[in-house]
Order: C-alpha cells, then sequence, then structure tokens
C-alpha cells in the first residue's frame, strides 16, 4: 500500500512538471485517473475521514487540481505502523522460556535455540518422564501409562508408589488438586508429547512456547509431590 501511494506522489509531481513545461500531460493524468480508486481504498482503510481524503478533482480550465495532503499523510502512517505495532501497543505480560521449570527448558533449551520447535517439546516431555522414573524408581511405565498410576487415588502398592500432591489429603482442595494434575498431566501426553514424536511438520514458535509452558505446570506438579509407598 505504501508503495501504491508513493508511485501516485510522484506521478503527480510529474504531471505538474511536463505541465508547466507546456506538455498535455495526458500519459500521467490517465493513470493518476486509473490509480485515484486503490489510492483512495487506501486512505479509506487507513481511517482517514472521508472529506479529507478526496485527491482528484477537474478545474475550470480542464485540468487537474490534485491534494497530496492525505496520500502523504497516508505514506507517513503506513511507514510507521510497524513501529505502532512494536511501540504503542497495549502492553502484555511476556512468557519467559528460561523460568520454566529446568526439567522443561534445560532438555529443550538446545533444540529451541536452533528452531526445532517439535523436538524441542518432545525433549521436555521425555525429560519429565525420567524424572518421574527417577523419582519412583520405576522402568515399567513411561509417559501417560505413568503418569496415570503415579497419581492415581488408590493406596500405594508394592513395587507401586504414588504422588501426593502436599497438604492434608482429606482435604477437598488437596483432592481436587490431585485430580487436576492426573488429568493434566495425561492429557500433556496424549495431546502434546505424542503428537511431538509421531506427526510430521514444524510447529510455530509460539504454538510450542504454549507447549513447552503446559508441560512445566505439569514438572512442578511431580516435582512438589510426595512420594508415598506402601507399608
Amino acid at each position: 500500500m505504501r508503495r501504491r501511494l508513493v508511485s501516485f506522489d510522484e506521478t503527480a509531481k510529474q504531471y505538474w512538471s511536463v505541465r508547466q513545461a507546456q506538455d498535455s500531460g495526458d500519459m500521467e493524468r490517465r493513470w493518476l485517473f486509473e490509480a485515484e480508486p486503490t489510492v483512495m481504498k487506501i486512505l479509506s482503510m487507513l481511517g482517514l475521514p472521508a472529506g479529507e481524503t478526496t485527491v482528484l478533482t477537474t478545474s475550470d480550465w480542464g485540468g487537474l487540481d490534485i491534494n497530496l495532503d492525505p496520500v502523504q499523510r497516508g505514506i507517513g502512517m503506513l511507514a510507521d505502523m510497524e513501529d505502532w505495532a512494536t511501540h504503542l501497543a497495549p502492553d502484555s505480560p511476556s512468557l519467559l522460556a528460561d523460568q520454566m521449570h529446568p526439567w522443561v527448558w534445560d532438555a529443550a533449551r538446545t533444540l529451541w535455540e536452533s528452531a526445532h520447535y517439535r523436538a524441542a517439546v518432545h525433549a521436555a516431555a521425555t525429560s519429565i518422564n525420567a524424572h518421574l522414573q527417577n523419582k519412583l524408581s520405576r522402568r515399567d511405565l513411561s509417559d501417560a501409562k505413568l503418569i496415570q498410576e503415579a497419581l492415581s487415588d488408590k493406596a500405594p502398592e508394592p513395587s507401586k508408589p504414588r504422588l501426593r500432591i502436599p497438604g492434608d489429603q482429606s482435604d477437598p482442595g488437596v483432592q481436587t488438586r490431585q485430580r487436576g494434575a492426573l488429568q493434566l498431566g495425561q492429557g500433556a501426553y496424549f495431546a502434546l508429547r505424542n503428537p511431538a514424536a509421531h506427526e510430521m511438520g514444524e510447529l510455530s514458535e509460539q504454538e510450542a512456547l504454549e507447549q513447552l509452558a503446559t508441560f512445566s505446570i505439569v514438572a512442578r506438579f511431580i516435582d512438589q509431590c510426595q512420594v508415598v509407598t506402601a507399608a
């Protein structure tokens, strides 16, 4: 859009130049009339009031009266538009990847820095699984199945320790968090880890960051949980 406005501005100045040289300027005049509808549409999209966007009128003597003020304002607006998006947008929170749980970011960082976002998500999920296996001293299960057994509300069994959210286990709030941690963990592995491992195509940076953040929450739950073993 900026190129179209700049071209219109330059052609208008060229028209004035050839008119002053006693040339007809017919070629420039024709191009200006052809370009005017698009120029008007651009100015309208930029939000300039309709009364301020008239650029071409025919004078009494058959020449053109050209108002370049709105065109030049439009050029300036388009030139600065990227800065507006960066500097004039409302403040919003930012998510710092290096503040995620270390099980997640330490595993994902190298792949992230080389823009292998799907692989970074998979590495984070694999890291959590390894830490959970170590915490429970189990190698017979992994991923969603391991989380299902680890966070189950069933009593621990021999060779099947459980994880418990800290707090009074009879408290409804603690019980709710226990169920939520289980469902979140399973959901993360089913919905995020499995596609990261088996599907093709790269994730966008934003999608991958959101997925890492989900795994970071899972990691914090697991890290904070207490291991309960059978008596």
